[in-house]
Formats: structure tokens, sequence, C-alpha cells
């Protein structure tokens, strides 16, 4: 299954590194978090890879240019203030009409790729979204079941699901993308909220985004004690 990565936005709460670098290229450990992120998706099959590119996307290019690893890596220019739905918008016409893996470039987790396919084709909604219980600054998700009843953009709760940021996706999704200026956390997720046509994969285990480099350096701890759960 075919696995797009958001990487470009600007990661302005990192900005001790993302002045040079753009932000999935922040190292954890020995690599970038986006490898780190590929790697997961790699683990259960899933290497082909579409990257939406825009701040600093050049950096990002540079690097896959010389990798070894056996994944096929499109890089894709989706442009520097295009918001996360345009950047989805962008790539649509790579896609195909089949399901496909989306995630951000800055999430980690041992959350089972295969169980989330699954999952989503069992329901056969068009969007499956990830449910974590993180600390309470992302958005949150108000659930019966596996429906989805509410999606909100960071709401402060501490007893909350939150959006994971792993995403299985039918491509007539991208049809609720206006364009470059959709973010994709709003409207398109609330819509297909609305139309009863999402469903939340609840994952208990595991998961940590990098926003603060409080967050890098709790994920570059772990990997240095060898204790990071999302490296198998």
């Amino acid at each position: 299954m075919k696995v797009v990565i958001l990487a470009g936005g600007f990661g302005t709460r990192l900005s001790e590194y993302t002045d040079t670098i753009p932000k999935p290229m922040v190292p954890i450990g020995n690599k970038p978090i986006i490898e780190h992120i590929m790697d997961i998706y790699a683990s259960y099959g899933h290497n082909d890879f579409y990257i939406a590119l825009g701040y600093k996307g050049e950096i990002i290019k540079d690097y896959f240019k010389n990798s070894k690893k056996n994944w096929k890596v499109n890089l894709i220019d989706t442009g520097s203030d295009t918001f996360t739905g345009g950047r989805l918008k962008r790539l649509g016409k790579y896609l195909g009409k089949e399901n496909f893996l989306l995630t951000y470039g800055d999430g980690l987790s041992n959350i089972d790729i295969n169980k989330l396919i699954r999952f989503h084709k069992d329901h056969g909604k068009l969007v499956t979204i990830s449910a974590v219980r993180p600390p309470a600054r992302f958005g949150s998700l108000s659930l019966k079941g596996s429906d989805v009843l509410k999606f909100k953009e960071k709401i402060q709760l501490n007893e909350s699901w939150i959006n994971g940021g792993y995403f299985v996706i039918n491509p007539k999704f991208i049809d609720f993308i206006e364009g470059d200026n959709t973010v994709l956390e709003s409207y398109p997720l609330e819509k297909v909220t609305d139309l009863n046509e999402i469903k939340a994969f609840k994952h208990e285990g595991f998961w940590q985004c990098m926003d603060h480099k409080l967050d890098k350096d709790l994920l570059d701890q772990m990997v240095k004690e060898k204790k990071a759960p999302w490296i198998k």
C-alpha cells in the first residue's frame, strides 16, 4: 500500500533545529525522524513512499538521493506555504484509486500498521484515524465505540482520545479538500465525521510526537538506552 508522509511544515516550535533543516530531518539517534517513521511502515511491508515536500525540501531530497534502502521514495514538491490538506490534494494524482496510508513527519509509534489496515477494510468507511492517549495538546476525538462523533483540533483535555496521525484513507476523501489553503484537520476531517465516514482505531501502546525539544530529547534517550518501542 502507498504511504504518504506530510513533510513540508516549518516546525517553528523546534526552531533550535528547524532554522537550518526541515523538521522531518531532525535526528533521533543516528538518523532523521522521517527515516524512523519509514522504517515503521517498511517493517510491515509497506515501502512505496510519497513524501510531500515544502520547507527546505531540498535537504530531504539530498538525503534520500544516496539512500541504500530497498524502498521506492517519491519526493514531490507541494509548495512552501501549502497547508496539510493542500499537500495531500497535490499528491492525489499519484495515488490512484486504492486506499493509501497517511502520516505526518514527526510522530513515532509502535502501532500495528497491518491491523490498522484490516480495521479499515472491515468497516468500509472513507477514513480510519488512529486514536491515542498522549499529552492533551492535539486534536481531540469524541468516540462511541469506534465511531467518531466529533473531531476538534488541539483541544486542551487531559482525559481525551486524540489524533495519533496514522491514517488509512480512501482516495475519494481527497474530494473534500478544496485547495492549497485547506487544513486537513479542519473541514475535511470534520466533514467526513458529519457524514459518518470515519472510524477510529484505538491504539493503547506507545505514541510520541516530536513537537518540542523535550520530545526530541525523550526520543533520543529511548534510542540511546535501546528502549525505543517503535524499533523492531
